[in-house]
């Protein structure tokens, strides 16, 4: 009876353990703190409660209670964001089961939703996560006129409720000879704005009826565009040469619904009209392969844009080939030797980011009250030679 006694209490100390876990008190301390929300700090602490961050500030200043796990790093950021990416789509086996990105059906599907495809435990989300990507806007990828919704995630959690922050953002949408060969392509970039423009008119339609009082027939399509028009999506716009960018400035212009420029190979070309439009531009990696549309894309152009004053931020994109994804971290480290500088790309990873997908109430600098999401090094961020050292994700040590 004694042992079926103790047997009794071994759930109760496993819901005990679990609770304190949740229940994580962390203090990071950091030789260099960049915490995006000022200078950074020298010799800087950070500390973790209950999965936000509690506090940031001077190791001189703060002091650290003794329940409190410490860690420490060369150097701390808040972690990193990738702006847009497929991953948790596709696969890293890249096989037919494990790519869900790109439905090749139809070439306009608004009704297709990412968070009925993401995988939260897909080896290629894991792999971000360790080289300190802690958000992802994910979702379906270019490749149609318009394939599909996007949503943002952390890349922790074993489940997409665990992993969702916006389970619908975007949508993704491609302009120019960017069409997959497995869709019945609409012909000449005229056709796909024809295509584009007539689907549109049919959502304000659509719109006019979803807010009157007139009865109508639930489309799902049409619902999202109708969002979109409202102001409830915006569109990722993929597009790479500069006439492509000005047709996107113009269609948006003739419908009036949220932008963001994605890619954007030739934007150095138009820099004024992006400027003036007040878009924003999710640049295409900056070691992209330099074929197709994206045949004139510089390794410079994530400088020049910042430079403009044209928010920007970095996507790891689209990859047709294993493993099927680029890591932010090494683009950003291209782009800062190229002209962008180092501070101003840890900006682009961070709150840019952040403030370009509106989650920067909640990611993108070390605050207090926001997530405790943190990655860590051993060196400079952006050096090849620099190894990640640890990664928290919600208060919680994921690495």
């Amino acid at each position: 009876m004694r042992s079926l006694k103790y047997l009794f209490l071994i759930p109760a100390l496993l819901i005990a353990f679990n609770f304190s876990s949740a229940e994580a008190q962390i203090a990071v301390k950091g030789e260099t703190v960049y915490t995006m929300a000022g200078d950074p700090i020298t010799d800087g602490v950070v500390l973790i409660k209950n999965g936000k961050v509690e506090r940031v500030g001077s190791a001189s200043g703060i002091r650290i209670p003794s329940n409190y796990e410490v860690y420490e790093a060369k150097v701390v950021t808040p972690g990193l964001i990738d702006a847009h990416s497929v991953v948790g789509l596709a696969g890293y086996l890249n096989q037919d089961h494990d790519q869900d990105q790109l439905e090749t059906s139809s070439a306009i599907q608004p009704e297709l939703r990412a968070i009925d495809a993401y995988n939260a435990r897909e080896k290629l989300v894991h792999y971000l996560r360790d080289n300190g990507i802690t958000t992802v806007h994910t979702g379906h990828g270019p490749g149609a006129l318009i394939s599909g919704q996007t949503m943002i995630v952390k890349t922790a959690g074993e489940t997409v409720e665990e992993s969702v922050v916006v389970p619908a953002k975007m949508l993704a949408m491609t302009l120019g000879n960017n069409m997959s060969r497995a869709i019945s392509k609409p012909g000449t970039r005229s056709k796909g704005i024809a295509m584009l423009r007539q689907e549109f008119i049919k959502a304000q339609n659509y719109l006019e009826k979803r807010n009157g009082d007139e009865d109508y027939s639930k489309d799902l399509g049409m619902e999202a565009l109708a969002d979109l028009l409202e102001g409830k999506l915006t569109a990722l716009v993929t597009v790479h040469k500069a006439n492509d960018i000005m047709t996107a400035l113009r269609l948006q212009e003739e419908f009036g619904f949220p932008m963001v420029i994605d890619g954007a190979a030739e934007a150095y070309l138009v820099m004024d009209e992006i400027k003036a439009s007040g878009f924003p531009v999710t640049i295409h990696p900056t070691m992209t392969r330099t074929y197709g549309d994206a045949k004139n894309a510089s390794m410079e152009t994530a400088g020049k844009l910042y430079e403009a004053g044209i928010p920007v931020a970095f996507q790891s994109g689209y990859e047709g080939y294993v493993p099927k994804t680029r890591v932010v971290l090494f683009e950003a480290g291209v782009a800062a030797a190229n002209g962008l500088g180092k501070e101003s790309a840890l900006k682009m990873l961070t709150i840019d980011a952040a403030r370009i997908l509106d989650i920067d109430d909640r990611v993108g600098s070390l605050e207090a009250g926001k997530d405790a999401d943190i990655a860590m090094f051993d060196g400079d961020p952006l050096e090849y030679v620099t190894n990640i050292t640890g990664v928290i994700i919600n208060g919680r040590k994921v690495k």
